[in-house]
């Protein structure tokens, strides 16, 4: 077994950990504070390269592995969740689907200006009454002549309402099979189009300066051959794809409990009580043990489910296992990082405060921790 990183991968971390601390971190706060989504930052991070990163160089991707990916959504959350779900949900959910299920065409259209950070693509899935049950969806797409006729909503949709935003992907009931449950198919969706409307959301409590909206499909017509893979695919290609999502969530928890540490260790050492700094106190040093404890165990089980994934090997089981494992690693953790920093940790002007918000996000979105304990159960044969 070697946990060595290769150079590669380790200099993607040092490169991405710069550019969280010079270009983001001095903006987080402001941005989180005034709900704003940052062009500037986004086009920026596709500068670098963190768009793409595991698609080929046919389609002007990076061509890394999901494991270099991983890193660098770690490194964007140990600074700001925000950014990191941009990027999470750029690469996961909006190219991801493309990428893997779409035509010669399409991927040809679309994936150079999503992987140079040019523009976003949403994954229209969670509806207003349907969230963990994605199977409860109610969104329509009825095929009139050559075209694709789509009625229906959807919700906390990431990337889908700024003015970067070139289309989104939708899960819709296209027909009745042969069971009697409803047939999903996924079809893309440019902006613009008449009949779709995108609108964003705000006075969220988390990822305040990441673009969230509600999406609303009113007789909308695309062409035939807007379809994602072949009819009836839907359902199948939203379980993968909520497969890979839930890595770069995972990340985003490992990442947010890294940073949230790295504060409260900071916070300790500086913190004086009763003559000494407050790390030298068993109930602080207790709780950053415990902390640093569990980052590691949560980096490794993630790696590992990165590195099954990379060599083409099952990893489902292991991606819900570290989805729902980091994500509650950094529920500890934010909690542990407030209570040291004692009454600061309540104030805006100290960034824990803002990591211990958005740490609730990932205990919900892209299948709640319930959910994952349901998966696990799956496979486990339970």
């Amino acid at each position: 077994m070697d946990f060595d990183l290769t150079k590669e991968q380790e200099m993607i971390r040092k490169e991405v950990r710069k550019f969280a601390r010079t270009e983001i971190a001095p903006q987080a706060g402001d941005l989180d504070e005034k709900e704003l989504f940052s062009e500037e930052l986004t086009r920026k991070m596709g500068e670098i390269g963190l768009f793409g990163m595991f698609v080929s160089e046919d389609y002007e991707g990076q061509a890394m592995d999901y494991i270099s990916y991983i890193i660098a959504v770690e490194e964007i959350a140990r600074i700001d969740g925000s950014q990191a779900a941009t990027i999470a949900a750029g690469n996961s959910l909006g190219i991801g689907p493309i990428y893997y299920f779409g035509t010669e065409e399409q991927k040809k259209k679309f994936l150079p200006k999503l992987c140079a950070g040019e523009g976003l693509w949403g994954f229209g899935l969670t509806e207003p009454t349907a969230g963990s049950d994605a199977g409860g969806s109610k969104t329509t797409a009825v095929l009139d002549g050559n075209e694709w006729v789509i009625n229906g909503s959807k919700i906390f949709i990431t990337n889908a309402a700024c003015d970067m935003t070139m289309g989104v992907t939708v899960q819709a009931i296209t027909g009745t099979r042969d069971s009697g449950k409803p047939e999903y198919s996924c079809i893309l969706v440019e902006a613009g189009t008449p009949g779709f409307k995108a609108v964003p959301m705000h006075k969220k409590m988390m990822w305040r300066s990441s673009n969230t909206a509600e999406l609303y499909f009113d007789d909308v017509r695309v062409p035939k051959e807007n379809i994602l893979g072949k009819k009836g695919d839907g359902f199948h290609q939203m379980l993968s794809t909520l497969d890979g999502g839930r890595l770069s969530i995972g990340a985003m928890g490992l990442g947010g409990a890294q940073g949230a540490y790295d504060l409260a260790l900071k916070y300790a050492k500086e913190r004086e009580q009763f003559g000494q700094p407050i790390s030298k106190f068993q109930a602080i040093a207790f709780k950053l043990a415990d902390c640093a404890m569990e980052i590691e165990c949560a980096r490794n089980l993630l790696y590992k489910a990165c590195w099954l994934k990379d060599h083409k090997r099952p990893y489902e089981k292991e991606a819900a296992m570290g989805k729902l494992y980091c994500s509650e690693v950094m529920n500890r953790v934010v909690n542990h990082a407030v209570q040291i920093h004692g009454g600061y940790g309540l104030m805006k002007e100290y960034n824990v405060e803002r990591f211990f918000r958005d740490q609730k996000l990932l205990e919900i979105g892209e299948g709640t921790s319930e959910v994952q304990r349901i998966v696990i159960s799956r496979y486990i044969g339970c």
